[in-house]
């Protein structure tokens, strides 16, 4: 089976003077969460769609969630304390409701990535039929500098370089089992779930992602993600 979940568990601190999570925050009037949920309720090949919250946060996400969404493929469930701890949330909730099954997969997208793709989903959906791990990552423009106290360490080839982005795409059986075989310092220096896969020795596959993927995080990217909302909606 093939599911994806929604990782909305932040409480985005740096989006400023906000009374609530960044994911909550209206876009062209409807909440950044539901422009997401949307674009993965529109693919048929997941089985389930589940969004983990904040628990603080989960009576409000269920309440927005059905006043937008009719799908009964999305469920809400708490989310980890890390984002590690949000995935394997999913993991268990699947294995206890669902019955994991060895080629069980999960596809993993920031819930403040609005603008994704239906190309990069699917291209996700694809290659885990091959890989164990798939990437999303999009072409860095600028130069990337290795910074370590105050000092440039390290200029690596741009052409080299990709910024990551999501939907990440895991084998849920082999990202389980690396995981938890993990020490606990291991896995708190793990902030993308594709190194868990890759620190075990599997390829990972790499979809290129797309300039519109943006995660919105910072009150910047909410004003570009209204007027490229409002730019569609008056084309």
């Amino acid at each position: 089976m093939i599911y994806a979940q929604i990782l909305a568990g932040g409480v985005g601190s740096r989006m400023g003077n906000t009374d609530m999570p960044k994911q909550f925050l209206n876009i062209d009037g409807k909440p950044i969460i539901i422009h997401t949920i949307e674009k993965f309720i529109l693919v048929p090949d997941f089985d389930k769609i589940i969004v983990s919250i904040h628990p603080k946060w989960q009576k409000y996400a269920e309440n927005i969630i059905d006043k937008y969404i009719k799908d009964e493929r999305v469920v809400v469930i708490d989310g980890g304390s890390e984002r590690n701890d949000t995935v394997l949330g999913a993991i268990d909730f699947i294995d206890k409701n669902y019955n994991l099954l060895t080629d069980d997969v999960l596809v993993m997208h920031d819930a403040v990535r609005p603008f994704v793709t239906r190309r990069i989903i699917d291209e996700n959906i694809r290659l885990s039929y091959k890989y164990k791990a798939v990437d999303t990552a999009f072409p860095a423009t600028d130069t990337i500098v290795k910074v370590r106290n105050e000092k440039i360490k390290e200029i690596p080839l741009r052409q080299e370089m990709y910024q990551g982005q999501t939907p990440q795409t895991v084998h849920i059986m082999s990202f389980k089992k690396q995981y938890l075989s993990m020490e606990e310092n291991e896995r708190k220096e793990l902030s993308d779930s594709a190194k868990v896969l890759l620190k075990a020795g599997f390829e990972v596959a790499i979809v290129e992602g797309d300039e519109m993927n943006f995660k919105i995080t910072r009150p910047f990217d909410l004003k570009v993600a209204n007027m490229l909302v409002k730019d569609n909606v008056d084309a």
